[in-house]
């Protein structure tokens, strides 16, 4: 992947950094406590955020977006597709005609893109060029591969197939769309548009790999998100605004999360917490209390729907978070401080984020547009 060197990123413009006032760091505290009189316990003061209304230069310019800017260095606004230090843009990858809905970079030097255009395109992660398009003939939904699968979801069916041998099997089971999908052990999850949950378990008859799905109910809307934890527990986002827990042995839900005020967009596993992203604007940070029960033990809120998150460490080991809100941005946090570390500027909604190797990572927009990104080394 060192190679997609074809596009590179035009320096920023001199800007003004934004005026951020967060609280201290050092532990994200639960919501604030009450004692028998329902009087509020005194806590340590906390900072608060600071309104600064955004300024003209942190948007990027339309006009130089699609090469028309007459302005040149006189521009207010952005002409670079990001802001800030400590990564570069590798590449822009176009070939994808509607959104792209899942990248997968497990597969050696061919990384796998999902597009709501009906395809799936085989790219060649030294050249940059794509190698193949699968015309699937529905909508894909998601897509992810394990091992020397992959899987792709569409409309009332998963389409797996093999990469080493070239085996292809339909996966029958969901009702409307398969919206996302993840492995743990050896059964693969599928999340639908009807809101159930559906569990194959993979097994070695050549002839019938993936049994018929077991079918995990609760959701009263459309599953749009899906995780693994260290626990091998499995979590669910919905439209119905909760979150379920489930356990992957008995494939029985065991506990229900509540805290979203809109649509679940996006689930991580992150150390030792769970951090769940809603278009209600919030992202929060769930960790188990003594009891073992898992609450919230902080909220970041931003000024957008939020529509996806993903994480990774830079070269000095710091966690850095990506998050993607509906105003077309992609923001990149160090943990556990919040410092915004940059920005990831798109024509429209990134909807996807994905780590891969040596750095590397992705984005997917609701133009086709695949963009490949690495941190600084």
């Amino acid at each position: 992947m060192e190679t997609l060197t074809r596009t590179a990123t035009p320096a920023p413009t001199t800007q003004r950094r934004r005026k951020l006032v967060r609280p201290d760091p050092s532990v994200w505290r639960k919501e604030v406590a009450v004692d028998k009189t329902n009087h509020e316990i005194p806590q340590e003061p906390v900072e608060k955020t600071e309104e600064i209304a955004p300024k003209p230069n942190e948007k990027i310019c339309k006009f130089w977006a699609v090469g028309n800017c007459v302005k040149g260095d006189r521009c207010s606004y952005l002409h670079s597709w990001s802001q800030g230090d400590g990564f570069s843009m590798l590449a822009k990858l176009q070939g994808q005609k509607k959104p792209i809905i899942g990248i997968s970079t497990l597969l050696g030097d061919k990384l796998y893109t999902g597009s709501k255009d009906g395809t799936v395109r085989v790219w060649d992660c030294h050249s940059g060029e794509c190698d193949r398009v699968i015309n699937l003939g529905a909508e894909v939904g998601s897509l992810i591969s394990e091992g020397h699968w992959v899987f792709a979801g569409l409309p009332n069916v998963v389409k797996a197939w093999n990469i080493e041998n070239g085996a292809e099997y339909n996966l029958n089971g969901p009702v409307g769309q398969a919206n996302t999908m993840v492995t743990s052990k050896d059964i693969l999850f599928a999340g639908t548009q009807s809101g159930q949950i559906l569990a194959w378990r993979g097994s070695c008859d050549q002839t019938n790999p993936f049994p018929e799905p077991v079918s995990l109910e609760g959701h009263k809307s459309t599953v749009i998100c899906l995780a693994i934890g260290r626990d091998s527990r499995l979590y669910s986002g919905s439209m119905d605004h909760t979150i379920r827990v489930w356990n992957t042995d008995t494939l029985q839900c065991v506990a229900t999360l509540e805290g979203h005020s809109d649509s679940v967009m996006s689930l991580i596993c992150w150390d030792q917490f769970l951090l769940s992203a809603s278009l209600d604007g919030t992202l929060k940070f769930w960790s188990n209390n003594a009891q073992g029960n898992l609450e919230v033990a902080y909220t970041h809120k931003e000024e957008h729907g939020i529509l996806a998150i993903n994480g990774m460490k830079d070269n000095d080991a710091k966690p850095i978070l990506f998050c993607s809100c509906n105003d077309n941005i992609v923001r990149l946090y160090e943990l556990p401080s919040f410092l915004e570390r940059g920005r990831l500027f798109a024509k429209r909604e990134v909807r996807v984020i994905q780590d891969g190797p040596g750095g590397l990572f992705f984005t997917g927009d609701e133009t086709g547009l695949l963009t490949a990104w690495k941190m600084a080394t």
